[in-house]
């Protein structure tokens, strides 16, 4: 579900104390997109959103979320209908996981 190789490279390349900053950076951007999304979902806007909600998943590791998103942003793109509850869902364990730190025995290689 979780790249930890990648979340190992990011907490590297920005060291642990901004790390948390980027962390919660990340949180409040998509507690916003996915309120948005949840709430008022615009077909016009649904695959500017999901792209947006994928790129900043992606930077964070959250490999299953981008699947998804993508998935999702090629159907708007063909004006299927699309249901976002799998992608709620699918967040909240990959921010269930993210918050709770790498699992013991996690391979980040």
């Amino acid at each position: 579900m979780i790249d930890w190789a990648r979340v190992a490279e990011l907490r590297a390349e920005v060291g642990e104390d901004a790390f948390g900053e980027v962390l919660d950076l990340f949180l409040e951007e998509m507690a916003d997109a996915m309120a948005r999304l949840s709430a008022d979902p615009d077909p016009a806007r649904l695959r500017d959103d999901l792209h947006f909600v994928r790129g900043a998943a992606l930077n964070l590791g959250l490999k299953e979320f981008c699947s998804l998103c993508q998935s999702m942003e090629h159907g708007a793109m063909t004006g299927a209908e699309i249901d976002l509850s799998p992608l709620f869902a699918c967040y909240r364990d990959a921010q269930r996981i993210l918050l709770a730190g790498q699992p013991a025995g996690a391979d980040i290689a």
